[in-house]
């Protein structure tokens, strides 16, 4: 089979739009960007219309393609292994029936195939791996893009085994081949080549390795995207570290908020900042013990049981530099029950067992006071929390099993404990102590909390039903909370009524029923819920001695106007407003006024997010500003209801003047309230001057249209006259409101650009008023637009 499979994608894209499934189409283009560039949200929005689609139209080499660019998604940018290892051999089955054994991608899921393998437990699988790779290998051409991947796959095998010279030279010589057919070595291949070359402590070859791959990259006439950037950056401060060029190593480790975005960066990140570490460039604090503790907890979730063995085992030699008793064994305790999923223990449980005997080893902190007094005295004294984890686990100890006292002091370990990263292991101590006393229910309610943040599903199945037998308000609340962490919304929001029933007075319940709700459009509920929790809550300045949740919370008054914006109950927004300060041009009525431009963040068909320029017109209304295409449910004009929580912080006072000025408060798109009606068309061609252009578009506003440029300064249209030369051109959105007809709307542009040097073009407009399409297509045609 020797199919290129992005000309297979160019003519299956082409003839799914011709076939009018435009969204199908659209998708087997934008998911291997998705997958690749880590728009994860984006991703599993996508996939499952597609997928489905691809099943109910019969197109099985598509739900190939589909599955394969999902599964790279999950195991390189989310580093899923057990968790996906059955989707991973399904499949690899089904990507090798007769159906579909001849679809291109069929190859490429043997590589998902080897790469769920290795994050399950890459050395114990490297016969497999090595078996399965090889023979695929062997029987496709070298010219082929799968190739180059493939045999960047054997040799991640080898180099699990130990093997990284061998690894190296059949990187070497797969690159060989690959030239010899005439197929170019991509920049992954060189930066696959950079990593064993660390392997081997060859660290200044890496350096030149990327400098001459990326300088033949550009001189192909290709841009380095964000994906290679990033690597580029890591790889090079890994070496420049490892070369022990520290001041090179900071300027160039990304910001750990990329390793927080790219699961995949995470272990070169970790392995570059313990360089750093222990060469007294970088602060080894709990901050980044406790990161990469939540990084630990992530694998170890998805089943990526070999990467997260070895990430603990780093985060556990940074933990015994600090000196950080139970947190580095808390580590080795992680580490010997991972050592139970492997296939291959050789090497690594012996690192794990020096863990635990180099934590055990370090001194036990002396208790400043006796055991039933350390509550408050951390309350008191505020010692950081690795500090306070050793202290609370000697008190622990000091109670030798004792249940009464013992319990305070568990809950408050296991709290510092999930703030600290190690969820799980905090819910591990705290069942010790709900196994004697379920009743206890600031025990459960605090185990409740560390198994969701742990996610522990089948943690939270059993607790519910324990604590629903004494309490069956909190196995409820237990559950609501779980589907609503899962987005659930519509099983969060029945639990919370159920509990509702049997407890009126609750007020976080009606908190957490009111966002489902609100997740479920559902607004009447959401109003009524919060209508409810005013009437039962605290006012907001009422007396200190009320618990906080159960006191008015300044939130709440906005989900609560934003609620009653949506159910257009504007005496209630009116009225909420005046809680918060807020005045109104009008006493009453609908608020319809100029306050501010904002930025509304909604989310296009293909599921990414676009941030659109509006003006506020009320506490949590807006107008939209641009006019958009068909990707988008909204237009120009229309007024929208906005979440009132901000979704990016103001910048900081000390902030350069031009970035505080520029800077406006992006808020998520909730619902429509009030659409405008206009429908959009496309105007291209060359741009007729400043001076017209704002003649045009003022004609135009002035006859109630709207007009939204999206071309830029690098858009050039060809000159006819000009032997070929190019001329700028303008690429614009033109809003047709719904008081005007498509033949008005032509008949209008026809006369605002009569005598323009160089015709503009509407043909899709032109099209719907019926008019002559001749003059459009051939300014197409001769301007290449």
């Amino acid at each position: 089979m020797t199919t290129d499979i992005w000309a297979w994608v160019r003519d299956t894209h082409r003839q799914l739009a011709e076939a009018g499934h435009h969204r199908l189409a659209d998708a087997i283009v934008e998911l291997p960007e998705h997958a690749t560039e880590g728009r994860n949200e984006q991703l599993d929005a996508l996939y499952p219309e597609a997928v489905a689609a691809a099943r109910a139209l019969g197109l099985p080499w598509v739900e190939v393609y589909l599955r394969h660019w999902r599964m790279q998604n999950l195991l390189n940018k989310r580093q899923q292994g057990e968790a996906v290892l059955p989707e991973a051999v399904d499949l690899l089955d089904f990507a090798h029936r007769e159906e579909t054994a001849g679809c291109p991608q069929s190859v490429c899921v043997v590589q998902d195939f080897a790469i769920c393998h290795a994050r399950v437990d890459g050395p114990g699988y490297v016969a497999e791996r090595l078996v399965v790779v090889g023979e695929t290998l062997g029987r496709i051409e070298p010219d082929r893009a799968c190739y180059d991947c493939l045999s960047r796959e054997y040799s991640d095998a080898l180099e699990d085994d130990g093997r990284a010279g061998e690894a190296l030279d059949h990187l070497d010589s797969a690159a060989n081949r690959m030239r010899a057919a005439g197929q170019l070595v991509s920049l992954r291949f060189h930066q696959a080549r950079a990593g064993t070359l660390h392997l081997l402590g060859r660290h200044e070859e890496v350096l030149e390795l990327l400098d001459t791959a990326e300088r033949a990259e550009q001189a192909r006439g290709r841009r380095l995207d964000e994906r290679d950037q990033r690597w580029g950056a890591l790889l090079r401060a890994r070496a420049f570290a490892s070369l022990g060029r520290t001041e090179e190593a900071l300027a160039l480790l990304p910001e750990r908020a990329e390793a927080e975005r790219h699961a995949d960066l995470r272990p070169a990140w970790t392995q570059t900042v313990e360089l750093l570490v222990a060469a007294g460039a970088r602060e080894n604090d709990a901050e980044l013990g406790a990161v990469l503790a939540g990084w630990v907890g992530y694998l170890d979730g998805v089943g990526a049981h070999r990467p997260c063995v070895d990430l603990l085992l780093a985060a556990g030699r940074l933990a015994l530099a600090r000196g950080a008793r139970t947190v580095a064994l808390t580590l080795a305790a992680t580490g010997e029950r991972k050592l139970t999923r492997l296939r291959r223990t050789d090497g690594v449980s012996e690192q794990v067992a020096a863990l635990r005997a180099a934590a055990e080893a370090l001194p036990e902190p002396e208790l400043p006071v006796p055991p039933g007094e350390l509550t408050a005295h951390l309350a008191e004294t505020g010692v950081p929390y690795e500090t306070g984890a050793d202290l609370l686990s000697v008190a622990l100890d000091r109670y030798r099993g004792e249940q009464a006292g013992a319990t305070e002091l568990a809950v408050l370990l296991a709290t510092v404990l999930g703030g600290l990263g190690h969820a799980r292991a905090a819910a591990e101590l705290l069942w010790r102590y709900v196994e004697q006393d379920a009743a206890d229910r600031e025990l459960t309610g605090a185990l409740g909390e560390m198994l969701i943040e742990a996610g522990d599903a089948e943690g939270i199945r059993r607790l519910a039903d324990r604590v629903s037998v004494t309490a069956p308000a909190d196995g409820h609340w237990i559950r609501a909370r779980w589907a609503a962490t899962e987005g659930r919304w519509a099983e969060a929001l029945e639990r919370c009524l159920v509990i509702l029933a049997l407890d009126d007075e609750v007020i976080n319940t009606r908190r957490l029923a009111a966002h489902a709700a609100t997740e479920l459009g559902d607004h009447a509920t959401a109003q009524r819920m919060y209508l409810e929790l005013l009437e039962r809550a605290a006012p907001a300045d009422g007396a200190a001695e009320e618990e906080g949740h159960r006191q008015v919370q300044e939130p709440d008054l906005w989900h609560l106007i934003t609620a009653a914006t949506a159910n257009r109950d504007w005496a209630v927004v009116r009225s909420t407003g005046a809680l918060l300060d807020i005045e109104f041009d009008e006493p009453e009525g609908p608020v319809d006024e100029e306050w501010q431009l904002v930025t509304i963040r909604a989310t296009r068909t293909n599921g990414a997010t676009s941030d659109l320029p509006a003006l506020r017109t009320g506490p949590a209304t807006a107008r939209i500003l641009p006019v958009l295409g068909d990707d988008l449910t909204l237009n120009h004009g229309d007024v929208v209801v906005f979440a009132p929580a901000l979704l990016e912080r103001p910048p900081a006072e000390d902030a350069p003047e031009e970035e505080r000025r520029h800077w406006r408060p992006v808020f998520e798109l909730l619902t429509l309230l009030d659409p405008a009606g206009y429908t959009t068309h496309w105007i291209d061609g060359a741009w007729p001057g400043d001076e017209r252009w704002s003649a045009l578009r003022e004609e135009l506003h002035d006859a109630g249209y709207a007009v939204w440029v999206y071309s830029g300064d690098q858009y050039r249209i060809t000159d006819p006259a000009d032997g070929g030369d190019t001329l700028p051109g303008v690429y614009a959105a033109l809003g047709v409101p719904p008081t005007a007809s498509a033949a008005e709307a032509d008949a209008l542009l026809l006369r605002l650009t009569d005598g323009l040097a160089h015709p503009l073009a509407w043909p899709v407009l032109a099209k719907a008023a019926g008019a002559d399409l001749a003059r459009h297509e051939e300014t197409v045609e001769r301007y290449g637009l």
